[in-house]
């Protein structure tokens, strides 16, 4: 098989160095590594397979010559370098939200519509986190019975805000359990034992970007306008691993057992449902895990058609890193660079 250039741009946050070790793991076919990130991060060592590799800064000409490029440094650095890159020939997959709407750039989950990617013109979206746990849940059940209407709650990481947030809910932690005053550098509030209704900025009509993003994107990825979305999201203090509770609206009825049934033969599911053995779905359970976790199947009594369900997964994973590298593993295998 071929090797192929692969730039990393963000090489030394969260999800690009989660894209590192999970490039590694999964033995992407890769022949040489382009690290970059911003001017302060220049000269920093990188281990790729027992290889040494410096960090560049993200600059036009880097791009020449590589042939796939994960954009994680944010949506900034992705408006301003990733058509420069397309421009060279690149193909991008970019984790901000610079794109997602973009009507030229797929959104792409590829346990959920990968038939998207024939249609990409060297720039491809990789979803939101939150999104992309729910809809690889949602999808087997929409192919069942259409889903209407979802209402999802969020309970998020702080991974999902950057190194800084895991840092500082370190921080914080320790200093409380001292007994010492903290001041809240991150978020707006101390984090830590504390939760936070508040992610991304908030429009004029109370919602906030995050919550908007959950419905805008899943129309998108699903290619339809037929299924309404309701979210709220929250911050609270674990490290990986984003929750969701989700209530479904579908046009038929849908029991909880038939549900589990169709989730258990799913791609990138599994279904962790046995109340009387108090199994269900955990933050650190998922933690490192590439699978999507559903638990907590039961009918919604108080609407028809409702149905609950409660999904888990890692966010700077499948959240993020492991489902770039699974884009980009589908354009390998279908001859799409």
């Amino acid at each position: 098989m071929k090797g192929y250039t692969v730039a990393v741009v963000g090489a030394t946050g969260a999800v690009g160095q989660e894209i590192l070790s999970i490039l590694e793991e999964r033995d992407f076919p890769l022949s040489t590594l382009v690290p970059l990130a911003s001017k302060r991060s220049v000269g920093k060592k990188l281990i790729f397979k027992n290889r040494e590799y410096f960090v560049k800064e993200s600059q036009p000409a880097e791009f020449e010559g590589v042939d796939i490029a994960f954009f994680s440094a944010g949506t900034k650095v992705s408006k301003d370098m990733a058509p420069e890159a397309v421009k060279r020939g690149c193909t991008v997959i970019d984790n901000s939200n610079a794109f997602r709407m973009d009507p030229e750039a797929p959104l792409i989950v590829p346990e959920v519509n990968p038939h998207h990617l024939r249609q990409h013109k060297g720039l491809i979206a990789n979803p939101n986190c939150s999104t992309t746990q729910m809809v690889v849940a949602l999808k087997p059940l929409h192919d069942y019975t259409p889903i209407r209407r979802v209402v999802v709650s969020t309970y998020q990481a702080v991974s999902g805000t950057g190194l800084g947030a895991i840092k500082e809910l370190t921080e914080q932690t320790a200093d409380l359990l001292a007994g010492k005053k903290v001041t809240p550098a991150v978020y707006p509030y101390e984090i830590a034992f504390n939760a936070l209704p508040h992610i991304d900025v908030f429009d004029d009509r109370g919602y906030t970007l995050e919550e908007l993003k959950m419905d805008q994107e899943t129309k998108k990825i699903f290619a339809t306008d037929e299924i309404a979305v309701n979210a709220t999201a929250v911050r609270i203090p674990v490290y990986r691993s984003h929750s969701e509770a989700v209530l479904i609206e579908t046009e038929a009825k849908l029991t909880p057992q038939k549900a589990r049934e169709i989730l258990s033969q799913a791609p990138g599911i599994r279904v962790v449902d046995n109340l009387d053995k108090l199994q269900y779905p955990m933050h650190i359970a998922a933690a490192g895990r590439d699978e999507v976790f559903v638990g907590r199947i039961r009918e919604d009594f108080t609407v028809e058609n409702g149905l609950n369900l409660w999904i888990v997964a890692d966010n700077l994973r499948k959240g993020a890193a492991l489902n770039a590298v699974q884009i980009a593993e589908r354009l390998v295998a279908d001859n799409l660079l």
